[in-house]
């Protein structure tokens, strides 16, 4: 009995001392989460873009909005003088900004597309203090959709994401339900299931360490970000927005994706209760994270180009 107590108080002060480093790790996992390295604009990166646009005969310009919360959002416009009728928003990945989309910018140039390339909140030109994964871009997304629509009356508003930009606009459905399609190559199924994939792969162990010994310090993670800035992480979830939207969506996930695993777009395929052909999951064999349009170029352009084209009717 003697022996049992202290045991008993090590057991309890071991306990205590994990949940308190458990909460250190949330803190600083949560502030990194939500402030990320900003990629400036150069002149050069606008030189280039404008010389794209010359180069496909459209009209370049740059654009600005104001998010519901105040913050402003930059982006570029780019319209083909032959245009087709439609228009596609182009959305980046996580600490990049609108310069990773102007590959893509190109391909839809060339087939008629007026695009549309924002930076992100928090990233490149864009104000904001915070990013947030889809809590409060999802509502950036449906401005400038409805900026589009306003500007130019396309006959379609078309979208295309990739890693976070993907996951952000596969959550807008929610909120945009007037696209008539878009395309997510590479996104997470849910910012939950991201923060434990990111957990494991700084730790070396794999997701199971923060779904399971780490998972205090996750929970801790999201409780910081909705007491410390209001911004509830766990309301991302791309999985579900697919579920409860109509838009027809083409995953793309590379099976050599070792940043964000492809079995999060397997995931969201299976959410969604199988509605093809409306959602569609293509996984190029050969292709890392984002890496569809180099690793297979051809079959890109034809899937992307022929999934828009295919439904090219205001839903």
């Amino acid at each position: 009995m003697g022996r049992g107590r202290p045991v008993l108080k090590l057991g309890l002060m071991v306990v205590a001392v994990w949940l308190l480093l458990c909460v250190v790790i949330g803190v600083v996992a949560g502030e990194l989460s939500l402030h990320l390295g900003r990629r400036a604009l150069t002149a050069a990166d606008e030189t280039r873009a404008r010389w794209i646009a010359a180069h496909d005969h459209a009209d370049f310009a740059a654009e600005a909005i104001t998010a519901e919360d105040g913050v402003t959002l930059r982006a570029w416009s780019m319209r083909p003088e032959n245009g087709n009728g439609d228009a596609v928003i182009l959305l980046h990945g996580v600490e990049d900004n609108r310069m990773g989309m102007l590959g893509y910018a190109d391909l839809l140039l060339r087939h008629g597309y007026a695009v549309l390339l924002p930076d992100s909140r928090e990233h490149g030109e864009s104000g904001g203090e915070i990013a947030t994964y889809g809590v409060k871009e999802t509502g950036d997304v449906r401005r400038w959709f409805d900026w589009i629509e306003r500007a130019d009356a396309p006959r379609c508003v078309d979208g295309i994401g990739n890693s976070m930009g993907a996951a952000i606009l596969l959550e807008s459905l929610r909120t945009t339900p007037g696209f008539c399609a878009v395309v997510a190559e590479s996104p997470f199924a849910s910012f939950r299931e991201a923060s434990f994939i990111r957990l494991g792969q700084w730790t070396r162990t794999g997701p199971w360490m923060g779904r399971t010994v780490l998972r205090p310090a996750m929970e801790a993670a999201f409780l910081y970000a909705r007491l410390r800035y209001g911004v509830d992480l766990g309301l991302d979830s791309p999985e579900d927005a697919v579920a409860g939207s109509k838009v027809p969506v083409l995953l793309i996930h590379g099976k050599r994706d070792v940043n964000m695993p492809a079995y999060n777009s397997e995931r969201i395929v299976a959410r969604s209760g199988g509605r093809v052909p409306a959602v569609q999951l293509w996984e190029p064999a050969f292709a890392g994270h984002t890496g569809a349009i180099g690793a297979e170029p051809r079959e890109y352009e034809r899937r992307v180009v022929g999934w828009f084209g295919g439904h090219d009717a205001q839903p």
